[in-house]
């Protein structure tokens, strides 16, 4: 097989090389003097299993055509099967029609990577488990939790753990993430706005009293609903509050807000290639997940199992 990438994430794309033992193909992605994308293949990939590693983040519009660029001129390369590998997708909010006339961008850009060719997609924690069905080429989508419960029972075990969602709709990820930690208590902050230009209210749903809370959410995008929640949580008398975040987008003012909030650590994994101002945080540390899309990518070239990675 062979392993190529785009400019969203060398870093990462590197670190799942090393992990499978295989340099990185020899490629130029660049762009002409007017912005468009341009690539070339520097190595013979007819006949190969090739998996492409391009996260779709900001600049989302700019990754998104590097991603189905490298997918044509492999597809006209005669590669064997192309596996686009996505540890963040893109547009995935964009998953149905919450009004009249407007899009629905995940279903969009899963036409648009099938149509430049590939055969098969690996993605990581998507926002919703139905984009699955968005493509129709086989898609693969691998879960953080593992990874985010192994940190956390090394580092927090010893503490009286419950789990939090930020929001109704992430419970059953927050509930998924408790059965790995020993069965946790599982608590809900339900966010109500009382009318437009009213800021939230936050209510606890659960006990959290005197409790080391964990939340838990796959996008941490602005981060104001995660500080938002953070704050809501110490009010109702948490000990402490950490998050672990698959995907940091974190894009604006958000690592200030995250800073000055009353979370003690956002924990986000390197799906994206985190900015200078999240690096230099004393609060926000990064988790690895190289090992487990490494696996995932050995797994689907040998024809074995990807599934059983989290039984």
């Amino acid at each position: 097989m062979k392993l190529i990438t785009g400019n969203s994430n060398i870093k990462l794309a590197q670190s799942i090389a090393d992990y499978c033992d295989i340099p990185l193909t020899k490629a130029s992605v660049r762009r002409f003097a007017d912005e468009e994308v341009f690539v070339e293949i520097h190595e013979n990939v007819r006949g190969e299993d090739v998996f492409v590693i391009q996260s779709t983040s900001y600049p989302a519009n700019d990754n998104l055509m590097e991603l189905l660029i490298i997918c044509d001129a492999l597809r006209r390369a005669s590669a064997k099967r192309i596996t686009a590998v996505l540890p963040y997708f893109g547009y995935a909010r964009q998953d149905r029609k919450p009004g009249p006339r407007t899009p629905i961008s995940a279903k969009l850009v899963a036409n648009l990577i099938t149509t430049a060719g590939a055969n098969r997609v690996l993605s990581v924690d998507l926002h919703a488990g139905q984009i699955q069905g968005f493509f129709d080429i086989p898609t693969d989508n691998l879960y953080g939790a593992p990874v985010m419960s192994a940190d956390i029972l090394e580092r927090h075990g010893d503490k009286n753990i419950t789990v939090v969602s930020p929001d109704v709709g992430g419970v059953v990820r927050a509930r998924a993430l408790a059965k790995r930690l020993d069965d946790a208590p599982l608590a809900i902050v339900d966010k109500r706005r009382e009318k437009a230009g009213v800021s939230e209210v936050m209510n606890i749903i659960g006990d959290v009293k005197d409790r080391f809370c964990i939340l838990i959410d796959d996008i941490a995008d602005s981060a104001g609903t995660l500080c938002n929640a953070a704050d809501a949580l110490k009010a109702a008398g948490a000990s402490d509050v950490v998050a672990y975040i698959t995907h940091g987008v974190l894009s604006g003012e958000a690592v200030n807000r995250v800073n000055a909030s009353a979370l003690r650590k956002l924990v986000i994994t390197d799906s994206i290639l985190a900015s200078e101002a999240a690096n230099a945080s004393p609060k926000i540390r990064q988790l690895p997940i190289a090992p487990l899309l490494g696996e995932a990518i050995k797994r689907i070239a040998d024809e074995s199992s990807v599934s059983s990675l989290f039984d």
